[in-house]
């Protein structure tokens, strides 16, 4: 597998908190951190660097680079799994609680056994934690309200994007073997929903056994669960469940639809069958036979394609995001499914970082270019402002960037927008004065500290920010980590109404962590009149790859075209911002 710079830095953000929950000396911790940060800063490729130039980047030395050229080349660290069979799994687990540190989670194994997510439920349920020197009763309410508000249950479901890299890598794989027509990911993850229980494959062939044979050797799973003739179901070395079902081609199109679900989606189609005299299931529609049943007697409609299937119902055709029973059934027998947006709609990305700014992996040339590969008419580039204290360029930072945009925007076809994204500050202010900030061409205003403040305050803040001339989008507007954090307490129908008046666009962050707006609150926004972006917030080249997934999510929220930024042409584009500007600010062309 392709191992992207993100997975090798997240082997060693594990480490560290492997050792840290072990107790190991804290300077050790920190070289581990140091090594995450560097390789998650690395503005190439580490696949790509030969093993004996690794040590030659920046804050990547011998021993680190070593255990880089380790988990490149075998996917996994020796000292990792060490650390691993150590450590109960489920105090990493703990962890990803907001407010439960190493330190305490190591705390609680030690002194009540606690040793995952239920076991803490448990714990604060009986009141123990207020026991313990340094806990108290104020601790267990945060922690219950933590394990609440982030979904934490034990239920196993991981977010998708945990899985989305390892399923499409399994699918190119398997796709190229011989006998093979197509292999897809089906289930929740086609649909795109923000988490997965796990991951379901469907591949569509006349010989299943080869093909079985191929996920059960690869390098990529941990473990075979069960082995069938159609069905074989593993453990990924990410330890995600993975089952694959293999079927005849001529019946490719029905188990699609089958796999794919949801499962409320099709409970309403197999109805909307009957109704017809028909009967569907993973091998095709069939024609129910004249003794009132199906099965040998019947005669078999459609199967070979999802369109088929769905016109034989008298329906147009859902896309796979949009079937989770929320009208999609009833407006595709009635013909008036809206037309979603696709990635073929999209003309350019409005939120996006260089290395001008201090988090950003890729060189502003790098970025762009990257973006004209991918077929993008126009690119903001929205590096963090000042207020941002890590990671945010000051004026004079900024008016460098301008010209080096300049130089570059006279070698490329792609046009370059000399964009920043702000930081929205508890009382709505905003990074530099009004003048300093129309000299941008497109505004992106965010949020990125003070999360747990009230809902009316982070609404306030986020309204004023909505009011201001020269703020064009509020970028992730929840702030919302899917499986680490959950989204601040806001009014949503405000910042619509507010929006809508204002000539304001509401973000959809595509970054599988965020899918900040979520489908569902993409379709509230939409109901309400407003305008969104799908937007990447790339860091890396690697990241603009996220677009479709942006898109995925817009189309399980019913997102129009017409109603994404980066749908427009950029003049209509630009025309939108200097509309809200008024006639007495620049105007941007």
């Amino acid at each position: 597998m392709a191992w992207t710079n993100e997975d090798v830095a997240g082997r060693f953000s594990e480490i560290a908190t492997l050792l840290k929950l072990k107790g190991e000396d804290a300077f050790r911790v920190r070289a581990y951190e140091r090594a995450a940060a560097a390789i998650g800063a690395a503005s190439v490729d580490l696949a790509t660097v030969s093993p004996d130039q690794l040590s030659e980047l920046k804050g990547i030395g011998a021993s680190t680079a070593k255990k880089i050229t380790e988990y490149l080349e075998t996917g996994t660290i020796g000292m990792l799994e060490e650390l691993r069979a150590g450590v109960p799994p489920g105090l990493v687990e703990l962890v990803r609680i907001p407010g439960l540190g190493p330190k305490t989670a190591a705390i609680l194994h030690a002194e009540l056994g606690v040793d995952s997510v239920e076991s803490l439920r448990h714990a604060i349920e009986a009141g123990q934690l207020r026991g313990l020197k340094g806990l108290g009763a104020k601790t267990e309410a945060n922690l219950r309200d933590s394990i609440v508000r982030m979904g934490a249950k034990h239920d196993e479901r991981v977010p998708a994007a945990d899985a989305i890299a390892i399923a499409g890598e399994l699918c190119t794989r398997l796709r190229a073997l011989p006998g093979v027509d197509e292999v897809v990911y089906a289930g929740s993850l086609r649909r795109m929903r923000d988490t997965i229980g796990d991951v379901d494959l469907l591949a569509a062939s006349s010989d299943p056994e080869p093909v079985m044979a191929a996920l059960r050797d690869s390098d990529l799973v941990e473990r075979v669960i069960a082995a069938g003739e159609k069905k074989t179901s593993v453990i990924l070395r990410r330890g995600i469940q993975a089952d694959l079902r293999v079927v005849d081609p001529v019946a490719w199109g029905a188990a699609l639809v089958y796999f794919t679900g949801s499962k409320a989606h099709n409970i309403r189609i197999r109805e909307r069958a009957i109704r017809r005299r028909l009967s569907l299931n993973e091998y095709g529609l069939w024609r129910i036979g004249e003794d009132g049943r199906d099965g040998l007697l019947g005669e078999r409609v459609a199967s070979r394609t999802e369109s088929d299937v769905y016109a034989a119902l008298g329906m147009q055709f859902v896309p796979p995001p949009m079937r989770e029973d929320t009208g999609e059934v009833e407006a595709a027998a009635q013909g008036t499914l809206p037309q979603v947006v696709t990635v073929a709609d999209i003309r350019g990305d409005l939120h996006g970082h260089s290395d001008w700014s201090g988090d950003g992996k890729a060189t502003l040339e790098e970025m762009v270019h990257a973006a004209a590969e991918r077929g993008l008419a126009y690119w903001a580039v929205t590096d963090h402002a000042e207020n941002l204290s890590i990671n945010g360029i000051d004026r004079e930072g900024m008016r460098c960037r301008r010209r080096a945009i300049a130089e570059l925007q006279e070698r490329v076809g792609l046009r370059i927008l000399d964009g920043v994204e702000l930081n929205i500050g508890i009382d709505g202010s905003l990074d530099y004065d009004l003048e300093f900030l129309l000299e941008f061409d497109f505004c992106v205003a965010s949020v990125h500290t003070l999360l747990n403040r009230p809902g009316e305050e982070q609404t306030a803040r986020i309204l004023a920010a909505i009011e201001h001339p020269a703020v064009n989008v509020i970028g992730h507007p929840t702030g919302r980590k899917i499986g680490r954090r959950p989204g601040y307490d806001i009014d949503l129908d405000a910042l619509v109404e507010r929006a809508v008046f204002t000539g304001t666009a509401l973000e959809l962050n595509a970054s599988p962590r965020r899918f900040d707006l979520s489908a569902e609150h993409c379709r509230r926004a939409i109901e309400g009149g407003a305008l969104l972006t799908i937007s990447c917030d790339a860091h890396s080249v690697g990241d603009l790859d996220n677009l479709g997934y942006g898109v995925a999510t817009a189309q399980r929220g019913w997102v129009p075209p017409d109603r994404v930024l980066n749908c427009w042409d950029l003049d209509r584009l630009l025309d939108m911002v200097n509309a809200k500007r008024g006639s007495r600010m620049r105007k941007v062309r």
